[in-house]
């Protein structure tokens, strides 16, 4: 396949930059340079799975850096330049306003946007990737989409999809197995990260925060999360990476009660650096196990 040469991503990086996107379509070839097929992902789960379906075909280039929050990326010049020159970019719409941003203004190949793809999400909550079973419908759409665009390795697209998809349905049948019988059925964690795998398992999620890990809670809310940790005999209070455990330490030391870790696996940390995706939502389910006395 024909790649876009560097220069001219770099030039129309730029261009949007100065507010200058629709000269891009007069500028033409800066070169005849042939770079390596490229995928571009927005954020580590999405990125996850472009590897994972991709293979050896494309390189896979992650818009955020491991220990980034997602929430804020901002996008450099070569940022922007590796949306322009993607084969593919796989993002999801909504969650990253840079991004959308980039994509609108200056991508020129095919997207897979997974706010789509995953199925309809809830108003204001992007965090879909936490149930497995979106995650394989993007799978699905995001190997569907390398087949069109380069169907010398169709095969190899469509075997690795699959691979991924019974992987993920394996984790789904696992969580459904792990879950299936616990003393409680509540779990209070730092951010509203965890309400599309509440409402798959059955569980009652309930957040310190918001959508937002720095967002303040009320002194009211927080003293109803205190009478419900103690009616509902709460064992754990859930900090998470890439944010601060501070009001969760506080509210789990205040009634004596243990803390720890479930993570939203929106990107990986220096923590978690040797984990995946696969390997991070089986610790997630074993956290909850241990926490909610699951058999």
């Amino acid at each position: 396949m024909r790649r876009t040469p560097r220069a001219t991503a770099i030039v129309a990086a730029v261009l949007a930059t100065l507010g200058a996107a629709p000269l891009l379509a007069g500028c033409g070839h800066l070169g005849t340079a042939w770079q390596r097929p490229t995928v571009v992902t927005s954020f580590y789960p999405l990125a996850f799975v472009a590897e994972r379906v991709a293979g050896r075909h494309e390189d896979v280039v992650n818009l955020t850096h491991p220990g980034q929050e997602p929430h804020d990326l901002e996008l450099s010049v070569a940022r922007t330049a590796d949306i322009v020159d993607a084969d593919v970019v796989l993002y999801e719409r909504g969650l990253q306003p840079a991004v959308d941003t980039a994509v609108a203004q200056n991508g020129r190949g095919p997207t897979v946007d997974a706010a789509v793809a995953g199925g309809p999400l809830r108003p204001g909550d992007p965090h879909f990737w936490l149930d497995p079973v979106r995650l394989a419908r993007v799978t699905a759409a995001f190997a569907d989409e390398m087949v069109l665009v380069d169907p010398a390795h169709a095969d190899d697209y469509r075997r690795r999809g699959r691979a991924l998809e019974h992987q993920l349905q394996r984790l789904d049948a696992d969580y459904r197995r792990g879950l299936a019988t616990c003393a409680r059925r509540t779990i209070v964690v730092s951010h509203d990260a965890f309400s599309y795998l509440g409402r798959r398992y059955g569980l009652h999620v309930v957040a310190i925060n918001g959508l937002s890990p720095d967002a303040e809670p009320s002194p009211a809310h927080l003293r109803q999360l205190q009478d419900l940790i103690r009616s509902d005999h709460i064992t754990t209070v859930f900090s998470e990476e890439l944010a601060s455990p501070e009001l969760a330490d506080t509210l789990a030391h205040d009634l004596g009660i243990r803390t720890a870790v479930l993570d939203p696996i929106e990107g990986l940390s220096d923590a978690t650096a040797g984990q995946d995706y696969l390997s991070l939502m089986r610790r997630n389910l074993a956290a909850i196990q241990e926490a909610n006395h699951c058999e």
